[in-house]
């Protein structure tokens, strides 16, 4: 396969990874304030849903773009997949980042089962999350000189 050089596919990688946390952190914080407003029943920013939204769907982004990274990159290195834990934790991680987005969708009164699984997808994303960062960089150390 004609590829890009590896150290590319890295650092865009690395720089997705940075952002998808990033975007994790401030959906946490806009998932909170929304929450906190609705218990306490103040008036939300009218900005803040959307930019809830916004965010969450630039975090689906890069997931997906990392998946098509690590895909790319391992296939055109070793020619086959899964030759670390590094797998299994990134395809958990767009598991549940796909969970989430697709359960933010279905919230509405008429379902209080989607806020809890959102809510549910993101606290078990944060473990993922810290998994497959560990994972990544183990996979990393591999290639450096």
């Amino acid at each position: 396969m004609n590829l890009p050089s590896f150290i590319w596919l890295w650092k865009i990688a690395a720089w997705s990874m940075g952002f998808s946390l990033l975007a994790y952190l401030l959906l946490a914080m806009t998932g909170t304030w929304m929450f906190q407003a609705r218990q306490t029943r103040h008036r939300r920013p009218r900005w803040l849903r959307s930019g809830h939204y916004i965010i969450g769907g630039i975090m689906v982004a890069l997931v997906l773009l990392l998946l098509g990274i690590g895909l790319v990159g391992t296939l055109g290195y070793y020619g086959t997949l899964n030759h670390s834990a590094h797998f299994g934790a990134g395809l958990t991680v767009v598991g549940l980042v796909l969970i989430s987005a697709w359960s933010a969708t279905q919230i509405s009164p008429g379902r209080p089962w989607a806020r809890t699984v959102h809510i549910s997808a993101n606290a078990v994303l944060f473990i993922a999350f810290a998994w497959v960062t560990w994972t990544g960089w183990i996979v990393v150390q591999k290639y450096l000189p």
